[in-house]
């Protein structure tokens, strides 16, 4: 008979135990994308970004031929990072970029967070070639969209089967936050929610103003 023990697992993620690569969430790639509405897109990849930098997650910010066909990175996300350069490629796939892999050898963590535009192309490249060579990897479902949802769903299909775990943003912010008498990020985790966090989000704004809600 096993023993339970006020412990969490050790496939929750921390902020410490992992880096994030956010890929191409560009306007051309975004133009295309039908699996998921735009405007939730965008709320969730910015609450992605906004939850990294304010947890103090190693980010990596990629985008593919943006000055010639593919355009900036979301708003959204450069918001968070102010001042970071994405790192263009012209590969689709992430990982056979030396200028991105020579940051995932600086960061040094085994464990990688992705999201991006397309799943099928831009995360399943990255993703089965991490998982190849050891790390863990991590998708971000709904911060990843592709052409239809036929071709999104078969994409996290082959990762899951190949390995990688699936997520969703909010999880993901709240994966590291995990306790609320974490004083120190409360503020931030629920700001980041209240403004990209949609229905989430309103009902936290709601509980603050009407009753002085707080959680925990």
């Amino acid at each position: 008979m096993p023993v339970a023990q006020a412990k969490p697992a050790q496939s929750l993620l921390n902020p410490a135990d992992h880096a994030l690569i956010l890929i191409d969430h560009q306007s051309q790639m975004a133009f295309a994308t039908k699996s998921i509405d735009m405007v939730t897109l965008r709320n969730n990849a910015g609450l992605v970004a906004h939850a990294a930098a304010e947890f103090k997650v190693p980010t990596i910010l990629t985008t593919v031929a943006e000055k010639s066909f593919s355009g900036p990175m979301f708003d959204e996300i450069k918001a968070a990072f102010p001042g970071q350069a994405a790192i263009d490629r012209t590969s689709m796939n992430t990982w056979e970029d030396e200028n991105v892999i020579r940051e995932v050898n600086r960061i040094a963590r085994g464990r990688i967070v992705f999201g991006g535009l397309w799943t099928s192309v831009c995360i399943v490249g990255p993703v089965l070639s991490a998982l190849e060579q050891g790390f863990e990897a991590y998708v971000i479902a709904d911060a990843s969209g592709d052409v239809s949802d036929e071709a999104h769903e078969r994409a996290m299909q082959r990762m899951i089967q190949a390995g990688a775990r699936p997520i969703t943003s909010v999880q993901y912010l709240l994966e590291l936050q995990r306790d609320w008498a974490r004083g120190e990020t409360y503020e931030q985790t629920t700001g980041i929610a209240k403004k990209f966090g949609g229905a989430y989000g309103l009902g936290i704004t709601y509980a603050k103003t009407m009753f002085g809600a707080q959680e925990g």
